[in-house]
């Protein structure tokens, strides 16, 4: 049901946005279309041409000096802005940011589960914000944190580069890490040991004989 109310509110909107037929009160036009011989005409004479084709007059462009209007059936259009409002948000691929949270002193099994979320969430196509935190007097450990960092970055970097190498912001020192484009490589399955054919030993049979 929310969908079908949020496919109507799109639709309404688009509606809105053009004018059709005996809405557009202009003298005159500029007809684009299909079978259509483009030109300026007074707007009765072009709506006429829609109706004698069973179309619709389509105010596309009403900003123009004579606004233009496209010939054409009215809910087809509507069909294809809508088509193409879909493909455009398509395009514009939302980035997804993942953190990872150290501490100065990080033990190795900590370190390699937070290393395998990261390998996971940059296949996925996120970026990885990976920081140390330094609390209280932690924050002499800072050139350790950098160096786990760096570290981290280097583990990675088969799935990610490094977009903003560490810098100490406050209490956390960052590390930004974006994915690579081609995903990274999964190993060869080792090949399958060879048999010998059956020919071939009985080939090799008959030469011991």
């Amino acid at each position: 049901m929310r969908q079908d109310n949020r496919n109507k509110q799109q639709n309404d909107k688009l509606k809105d946005q053009y004018r059709i037929n005996e809405r557009i009160r202009v003298r005159e036009v500029r007809v684009v279309g299909d079978d259509v011989e483009a030109g300026v005409y007074p707007t009765q004479e072009a709506l006429r041409m829609a109706e004698a084709q069973g179309l619709d007059l389509v105010e596309i462009s009403p900003n123009a000096a004579p606004p233009v209007c496209r010939i054409t059936d009215y809910q087809k259009f509507l069909y294809q802005q809508k088509k193409r409002q879909k493909e455009q948000k398509a395009k514009s691929v939302k980035v997804v940011v993942k953190e990872i949270r150290f501490g100065p002193q990080t033990d190795d099994h900590d370190y390699n589960f937070k290393l395998k979320h990261a390998k996971s969430f940059l296949e996925e196509g996120a970026k990885v914000k990976a920081y140390v935190f330094f609390k209280g007097r932690s924050i002499l450990f800072k050139e350790q944190g950098e160096v786990l960092l760096l570290r981290f970055a280097n583990d990675l970097e088969d799935y990610g580069r490094v977009e903003q190498l560490p810098v100490l912001e406050g209490k956390r020192m960052i590390i930004m890490l974006t994915p690579k484009k081609a995903a990274a490589a999964k190993p060869a399955k080792p090949a399958a040991p060879k048999t010998d054919s059956p020919k071939a030993a009985s080939a090799e049979n008959k030469s011991e004989e």
